[in-house]
């Protein structure tokens, strides 16, 4: 029984530790920016990576963040930027990135963003939602796996809504102006523990 008890012990004393944040958002100087751009000035702000091409009626935002590396990082440890659509609470379908170090920077979801959806009232949209009984997860985040891939600079384009798009699969539509538009970083663990989310802007 006293091993057991131990075992317990050491299991959640091992979980509440990979939990506890190493650091705080404060510590990394966090700084964004985001704004409408041509087609023209996002090509160039990405290049060489390819960007969206925008058509008739859609607009381009193109967006920038940079930290400072974070004291008592851990090994596996990650950010997520999100871009949030507050009227809609959509993300996104679609995100160039890339950063100083282009190949620790990408696109796409994960149970992460759950776990900050629920502990964050207003990142609701960032995660799983439900449309009839079933649960569905569109748009996309930034993922970025090295804690020295500062700065990262990222393109996204907004089209106008569509009539025909099913529910499960809406994203953020055009028109849009910056400030309905809501970034955030997510501090994350080797094991996919959310540490702590800042909103940026808006």
């Amino acid at each position: 029984m006293v091993m057991l008890l131990a075992g317990i012990g050491a299991v959640v004393g091992r979980r509440w530790w990979l939990s506890r944040p190493p650091y705080g958002p404060d510590a990394l100087d966090v700084q964004a920016t985001l704004q409408r751009v041509d087609q023209a000035t996002a090509d160039a702000a990405l290049k060489p990576a390819s960007t969206v091409i925008a058509g008739d009626g859609d607009q381009i935002f193109l967006g920038r963040v940079s930290w400072g590396r974070p004291p008592h990082a851990r090994k596996g440890d990650s950010f997520r930027i999100v871009v949030l659509d507050k009227r809609s609470h959509l993300m996104p379908g679609l995100i160039v990135v890339t950063s100083a170090r282009p190949d620790d920077v990408g696109t796409g979801l994960d149970d992460s963003l759950d776990i900050a959806q629920e502990r964050y009232p207003w990142l609701e949209g960032v995660g799983t939602r439900e449309v009839d009984g079933t649960y569905w997860t569109s748009g996309s985040a930034i993922f970025v796996s090295a804690m020295d891939a500062s700065p990262v600079t990222f393109q996204t384009v907004l089209r106008p809504a569509r009539r025909e798009t099913r529910s499960e699969h809406r994203v953020a539509t055009a028109p849009a102006a910056v400030l309905d538009l809501l970034v955030a970083l997510i501090g994350v663990g080797a094991d996919g523990q959310v540490y702590w989310a800042k909103r940026l802007l808006n």
